[in-house]
C-alpha cells in the first residue's frame, strides 16, 4: 500500500464507525435492557467522536495548495479485475467529510431512541463508515460499494424506528435508489471496459479513467447512466417522489442524515464523477440540468408554501436548495461551482438543526401540523430562538452560512446563464415566505392550555445543537478558511472541464485579483480567475479567492503537480 503520509488516516477513517458498528451489534443482550443501552450508546459516542477527532486532524494536515488530492492511500486490492482501494482528499470532499463527522454524534446525541438501541446505533455507525467512504473513494467499484452500503442501514432505520407509514416508505426509497443505482453500475463498467479497449488495462480507478477518450455520443449516454444514479440519490427534481416520505416518516435521526449527508452523495458524485469524466457532455446538456435545478427551486418552494407539516415543509425546502445546488454545478464557472460546494455543507448543517428542532417540538406536542402548534415561543423561548436561527439561514440572511453560497451561486451562474439566475431568485423570495409563515404559525399567537405547557429546551438539548449554531455563524460571518481550501480544487476542475471542451468563462468570470478584492466589500465570498489567453498557452496563471474583502493568491495548478492529465480534444464546441 502506497501513501502520501506516514499514517493512513482515510482508512482509519472509515474503519473507527464500522469496527464501533460490529461492537455495538455484539452487545449481548443479558445485560438487560438498561445496561446494554448505556453501554450501546457509548460504544456509538466514543467511535463517533473519534470518527470527528480524525476528520478534524485530516482537516487540519491539509493545506491550501494545487487543489490535488491529499492524504492519498493506494492499494491494489483486487489487481486481477482492476480494483484498488485508493483512497484520497481534496478540498471538493474535506468539508463534506467534516461535516458528516460533526452530525453523527450529534444525532446520537439529539435522539431518544429507546427501542433496540442496539440495532439502531449498529446501522447508524454503519452509515457513518458508508457515508464517509462515498466522499473520499477514488475507485469507481470503491466508490460504488460504500455508495451501495448506504442504502442497508437507511432501510432499516426507517422501516425499524420511523413513524406509521415507515414501511412504505423505506421501500420507495430503497427500490428508487437502488433501480437508479443499477445504471450507475453499467456506466462505470462501460468506462473501463472502453478505457481497457485503448490502453490495454483494466482499471476503475478515478485519475486513469480520466484519461479515456470518450466520443460526445458516448459521453451523453454515460453521464446519464451515471447521473440517473445521483439525481435520485440527491434528489433532483423530478427524481424526487421517494423524498418527502422518506424525510417525513423517518426517524429524527434518520431526516437528519438523509438529508443532510446522504442527498450530497448525488450532488458530489456529479461535481466529482460527472465533470471530471464527462466535461463535453457536461457542457452540452447544462441548459437541461440547469432548467431541472431552476423548477426544482420554484417547484419545491411553491409546495412548501402549502404545506402545513413542518417536517414535509421541511423536505420540499430541501428540494429547493439541492436545485441551487445543481444550478451552481451546471454553470461552469469558478464562483458558482465554489458556491454549490460550500451549499453542500451549509445546507447539511441548516437542514440538520431544523429536523433537530421539529423533533424535539413532536416529542413535546405529539404532532407536527402547524395549525395545532401555536403561542410555543412563550413558554419555550430558547426553542423558538434556535427555530429563528436555523429559518434565517435557511432563507440566506446576510452573515449566516446559508447566503454565502447561494450569493455565490447566483452571480455565478448570472454570468453564463443569465435568465436562469433571474428566475431562480424567485426561489429566494418563496423561501421567505414560507419559512416566515412556518414560524408564525408554530410559536406566535396566544397558546392554548395545551401548548402553553411544553417545556423548553434544556443546558443538554442547547449543548448537542451548538455546535450547528457555531457553525452556521461561523461560516456565514468569516467563510475564508473554508473556500480557501475549496477554491483551488474547483479551479482545477473547471481548468479541466476547459481544457476538454474548448470553453472559457466570460472576462467578469475572470477577473484578476484587484477585480475580486473589489467586488468583496460585502460578508461575502467570490472566486475569480485570469483570462484564459494563458491557460490555453500553458502558462501558469493566478488564482484569486476574496473573503469578506480579503483577496488571498494561489497559484494556478499544472497537470503534473495534481496527476491529473486531460487530454487535449480537437475542435470548439459551440
Amino acid at each position: 500500500m502506497t501513501h502520501d503520509s506516514a499514517f493512513p488516516f482515510l482508512t482509519f477513517l472509515i474503519l473507527l464507525p464500522a469496527a464501533g458498528a460490529v461492537v455495538a451489534a455484539l452487545v449481548p443482550r443479558s445485560l438487560g435492557e438498561a445496561r446494554q443501552r448505556r453501554i450501546v450508546q457509548a460504544v456509538g459516542l466514543v467511535a463517533t467522536i473519534a470518527t470527528l477527532a480524525l476528520a478534524v486532524t485530516i482537516a487540519v494536515r491539509y493545506q491550501a495548495g494545487n487543489g490535488g488530492y491529499r492524504l492519498v492511500s493506494d492499494h491494489q486490492w483486487a489487481p486481477t479485475i482492476g480494483v484498488g482501494w485508493h483512497l484520497g482528499v481534496d478540498g471538493i470532499s474535506l468539508f463534506l467529510l467534516l461535516m458528516s463527522a460533526v452530525l453523527f454524534p450529534v444525532v446520537l446525541l439529539a435522539g431518544r431512541e429507546r427501542r433496540d438501541t442496539r440495532s439502531f446505533v449498529a446501522w447508524l455507525l454503519l452509515l457513518e463508515a458508508g457515508c464517509l467512504g462515498s466522499f473520499v473513494a477514488l475507485d469507481l467499484i470503491l466508490f460504488f460499494l460504500f455508495f451501495e452500503l448506504t442504502l442497508v442501514p437507511v432501510y432499516f432505520l426507517v422501516a425499524g424506528w420511523g413513524f406509521q407509514r415507515r414501511a412504505y416508505a423505506a421501500m420507495k426509497f430503497f427500490l428508487y435508489t437502488f433501480l437508479g443505482s443499477a445504471f450507475l453500475l453499467v456506466g462505470i463498467v462501460a468506462v473501463a471496459i472502453i478505457h481497457e479497449r485503448q490502453t490495454g488495462v483494466l482499471t476503475f480507478d478515478l485519475v486513469a479513467l480520466a484519461h479515456t477518450h470518450l466520443g460526445l455520443g458516448d459521453q451523453i449516454l454515460l453521464f446519464l447512466a451515471f447521473t440517473s444514479a445521483f439525481a435520485v440519490k440527491a434528489p433532483i427534481f423530478p427524481f424526487h417522489t421517494w423524498s418527502p416520505d422518506a424525510y417525513a416518516e423517518a426517524p429524527t435521526g434518520g431526516s437528519v442524515i438523509l438529508a443532510a449527508v446522504m442527498a450530497k452523495l448525488g450532488t458530489y458524485g456529479i461535481i466529482r464523477f460527472d465533470l471530471g469524466l464527462f466535461p463535453r457532455a457536461v457542457v452540452d446538456l447544462a441548459p437541461l440540468l440547469l432548467t431541472l435545478g431552476v423548477i426544482g427551486i420554484l417547484y419545491g418552494a411553491i409546495v412548501a408554501c402549502a404545506t402545513k407539516d413542518l417536517k414535509r415543509l421541511v423536505a420540499y425546502s430541501s428540494l429547493a436548495h439541492l436545485g441551487f445546488i445543481v444550478l451552481g454545478t451546471f454553470a461552469l464557472t469558478t464562483q458558482a461551482l465554489t458556491g454549490s460546494v460550500i451549499q453542500m455543507v451549509n445546507h447539511g448543517l441548516v437542514i440538520a438543526l431544523l429536523f433537530i428542532v421539529i423533533g424535539w417540538i413532536y416529542e413535546r406536542r405529539r404532532t407536527w401540523q402547524a395549525s395545532e402548534l401555536r403561542g410555543l415561543q412563550r413558554p419555550a423561548p430558547m426553542l423558538a430562538a434556535v427555530f429563528m436561527l436555523a429559518l434565517l439561514a435557511t432563507i440566506g440572511l446576510p452573515g449566516l452560512n446559508g447566503f454565502v453560497g447561494e450569493f455565490l451561486i447566483l452571480i455565478g451562474t448570472f454570468v453564463t446563464h443569465r435568465w436562469w439566475a433571474v428566475v431562480a431568485t424567485g426561489g429566494v423570495v418563496l423561501a421567505a415566505i414560507y419559512m416566515l409563515w412556518a414560524y408564525q404559525q408554530t410559536f406566535h399567537h396566544e397558546p392554548d392550555p395545551a401548548n402553553a405547557q411544553t417545556p423548553d429546551i434544556g443546558w443538554r438539548d442547547g449543548a448537542v445543537v451548538a455546535p450547528l449554531v457555531i457553525l452556521i455563524i461561523f461560516l456565514g460571518v468569516y467563510p475564508k478558511p473554508v473556500l480557501d481550501r475549496i477554491t483551488p480544487s474547483v479551479n482545477l476542475l473547471v481548468h479541466q472541464v476547459d481544457q476538454a471542451t474548448g470553453k472559457s468563462e466570460p472576462a467578469v468570470s475572470t477577473g484578476g485579483p484587484e477585480r475580486v478584492a473589489a467586488s468583496s466589500t460585502a460578508a461575502v465570498t467570490g472566486a475569480g480567475r485570469h483570462s484564459g489567453a494563458n491557460r490555453h498557452h500553458g502558462r501558469g496563471q493566478e488564482r484569486a479567492t476574496a473573503a469578506v474583502g480579503v483577496a488571498v493568491v494561489v497559484p494556478a495548478p499544472t497537470p503534473a503537480a495534481t496527476g491529473w492529465v486531460v487530454p487535449a480534444l480537437p475542435g470548439r464546441l459551440s
